[in-house]
């Protein structure tokens, strides 16, 4: 088990500096960052800073050890197998861009078919589009609940053998819908697809074992897990990497360079050429730490708390309507009638309450649920009850405004 330490027995809002006397509730967009996360990212650009892989210099050496143990910290966060299947990238958009590109471009050939759902990020489309338009690939698109779960029973109902490549997200971001990963591999596995899991939602308030997921490929960002922008991971099974292209070429990547011929470095190295993102690493492996200290079980059961307050007290507003399933997973997505959500973001950001107003990347599922755009609450471990009565407060004077 995870759990370690309800957040609401520990002083986490003090833990955050960005918070402070602010009711932020934007974390699906991107989280705050503890003062553990802050340091270190700090000593990696003060007194620890020096490049990795390349000096033979003591400090140099202690930074690439620093850095290659936060790839084994990853690795084990995430359940992997071996730490070489973990691959630094900028963020789950360039992890998901890279599996596309060396996976799918390479493998995919005209007729083949690609299956998404109705409630993906823009960021798990729009890549899948480019390799279809590539190679001559087809696209197909899951459907959703009632309740706006990705519709497994409709999945296995339309996959067929010509289906190659399947995209799913683990959490929505815009409904908080969590999807039966397991079962989802399953169904891909049985036509001989690959799957790949968006885990960018899941992995800061969910517990994530890839084998037991029994995905191919997963990716998440760290700014997401209380971490820095510009890094990410992206997790792929070792012989899918180990057959892969490279997807950069530059230095770090390579094995031997002439001017006839230049021969690759094994994975992951294959796949991060140029100078890496260090700071951003470290900053990485200080969020790990932080939420495995107080548990990714009771970060959820927190989460969960708050989005069951929100819903119960906005159900009570009798203009609002709030999208999503019941149980959704730190996420709350809803509209006021008649008002527009940038004008709903604005009000509320007035009274001190931050919110998202638009159509969160995901115009598809806009679509799907009949709407432009959205309001959406997001919690985080730094949340509590006193920002969901702020939403409320904020949300009646909405009402009062408009009338």
């Amino acid at each position: 088990m995870n759990a370690v330490i309800a957040p609401e027995r520990l002083s986490l809002r003090a833990d955050f500096p960005g918070v402070l006397d602010w009711h932020y509730l934007d974390s699906a967009a991107t989280a705050q960052k503890p003062h553990a996360v802050i340091d270190a990212i700090a000593r990696a650009y003060g007194p620890d800073y020096a490049t990795v892989h390349r000096g033979v210099y003591a400090r140099s050496a202690n930074m690439t050890l620093a850095y290659e143990s936060a790839r084994r910290k990853v690795a084990d966060f995430i359940g992997a197998k071996s730490d070489s299947e973990i691959v630094y990238v900028r963020g789950a958009t360039e992890g998901i861009n890279l599996v596309a590109h060396c996976w799918a471009g390479e493998q995919l050939k005209a007729g083949d078919r690609i299956l998404l759902s109705t409630l993906e990020h823009h960021s798990n489309i729009v890549p899948w589009q480019m390799v279809a338009e590539k190679v001559g690939a087809h696209i197909d698109v899951v459907p959703l609940t009632d309740d706006g779960r990705i519709d497994l029973d409709a999945m296995r109902a339309m996959i067929t053998p010509r289906h190659r490549m399947v995209a799913l997200a683990h959490v929505s971001n815009v409904l908080g819908s969590v999807l039966d990963c397991r079962r989802a591999a399953d169904i891909a596995h049985m036509v001989g697809a690959r799957i790949l899991i968006d885990g960018c939602q899941a992995v800061p308030r969910l517990a994530v074992d890839v084998q037991a997921l029994d995905c191919d490929f997963y990716v998440f960002s760290a700014h997401k897990l209380y971490g820095p922008t510009g890094i990410g991971v992206l997790w792929a099974r070792g012989e899918l990497l180990d057959a892969m292209p490279p997807y950069q070429g530059g230095g770090s990547m390579i094995d031997k360079v002439t001017f006839e011929k230049t021969t690759y470095a094994p994975a992951p190295t294959r796949f991060e050429a140029g100078t890496p993102h260090i700071s951003g690493v470290i900053g990485l492996s200080a969020a790990i730490d932080y939420v495995q200290a107080i548990g990714l079980d009771a970060i959820h059961a927190h989460e969960c708390a708050l989005v069951r307050q929100a819903r119960v007290a906005l159900a009570d507003l009798n203009s609002v309507r709030l999208f999503g399933p019941d149980d959704s997973a730190g996420i709350l997505s809803f509209e006021v009638e008649g008002v527009h959500p940038h004008d709903v973001g604005t009000i509320l950001d007035e009274a001190g309450v931050a919110i998202r107003a638009g159509h969160h990347c995901a115009q598809p599922l806009m679509r799907h649920l009949g709407v432009e755009a959205t309001a959406r609450a997001s919690f985080g471990i730094y949340s509590d009850e006193s920002d969901v009565d702020a939403l409320v407060r904020g949300l009646e004077r909405v009402r009062k405004i408009f009338g």
